[in-house]
């Protein structure tokens, strides 16, 4: 009679733990190596009428604020995204054992999940992720849009939040909260989709465990990841992005919702103003989700 793994509530908290901690580990790499792509991806969806491209972004980012304002708003997400990424792995972690176990996986043997118990996975992990991230990239979002100097509306991330939830309470602070979900769920769902599916044909094909993989192949499949994400994701992203840098009075407000913010970037902008600021966001998937699964692996292979 073949043995199915059966975890103990203490093996399960121990291991939720060190999935906590190595996610954070891939979030901080991850802050580090994407930030100053994701701060002109931001500019670009949120101040079209200010920058012509990517490389005037650049220019008049680093004309405006030196090089430290490719990092602005580095501190929130430095805490932010080390959380939202403990809590992404420790979703997709748990999620993945307990189809393992649906799949009545033999002890000892790497579960082989179907893509579409992938995909659940990943947005099971990307909806938790959410209730962190929309804040999170909410604060990150008003200080990268704004220059430096004595026009600044926030002095940081603390400021910030009190200014926000002052003026507009806790529902301030989870402004465009649901295009935030939507694109986690898709968005994570296609990422750990494509990484684990990666991972696993690779296992199968070469007879590796996965401790065994190379650094190389992990940068590969999760910069491949961080392209499914994207390019599958980024038009809500697009509507994310105009709602949380959009006033909060009704005359200083743009947009009344998602689906009104939807209908004016197509009536202003055409279709390519969903797409606006991809270029960056491209070229910040490959070297920040690589960060993120070498991050991730190697401290899951330093905690056992």
């Amino acid at each position: 009679m073949t043995e199915v793994a059966v975890q103990t509530k203490d093996d399960g908290a121990m291991r939720a733990v060190k999935d906590c901690v190595a996610g954070s580990v891939g979030g901080i790499a991850q802050v580090f190596a994407g930030q100053p792509f994701d701060t002109v991806k931001v500019r670009l969806q949120a101040q079209p009428d200010l920058y012509s491209g990517t490389m005037d972004a650049v220019r008049k980012t680093i004309r405006n604020d030196g090089f430290g304002g490719f990092y602005k708003g580095t501190t929130t997400p430095l805490v932010g995204v080390g959380l939202c990424v403990s809590i992404q792995f420790l979703v997709v972690e748990h999620m993945k054992r307990t189809f393992a176990q649906i799949n009545n996986t033999p002890m000892g043997q790497s579960p082989v999940l179907s893509a579409p118990q992938l995909y659940m996975a990943g947005a099971a992990a990307g909806v938790a992720n959410s209730v962190v991230s929309g804040p999170v990239e909410h604060i990150r979002v008003r200080l990268q849009v704004q220059t430096a100097g004595a026009s600044a509306q926030y002095s940081g991330p603390l400021d910030c939040i009190k200014q926000i939830y002052r003026g507009a309470g806790i529902s301030g602070i989870y402004k465009g909260q649901i295009p935030t979900v939507i694109r986690e769920f898709n968005g994570y769902g296609m990422y750990f989709l494509a990484y684990e599916a990666l991972v696993q044909r690779k296992m199968a094909e070469s007879g590796l465990a996965r401790s065994e993989l190379s650094s190389g192949l992990v940068c590969l499949y999760g910069a491949a990841a961080g392209f499914a994400m994207w390019l599958t994701s980024y038009p809500i992203d697009v509507v994310k992005s105009k709602l949380q840098t959009d006033g909060f009075s009704a005359g200083s407000r743009k947009y009344s919702g998602s689906i009104d913010c939807v209908r004016k970037i197509m009536k202003q902008e055409g279709a390519g103003g969903f797409f606006r600021g991809i270029t960056p966001c491209i070229l910040r998937a490959a070297p920040a989700n690589a960060a993120t699964f070498v991050g991730f692996e190697m401290a899951m292979r330093v905690l056992g």
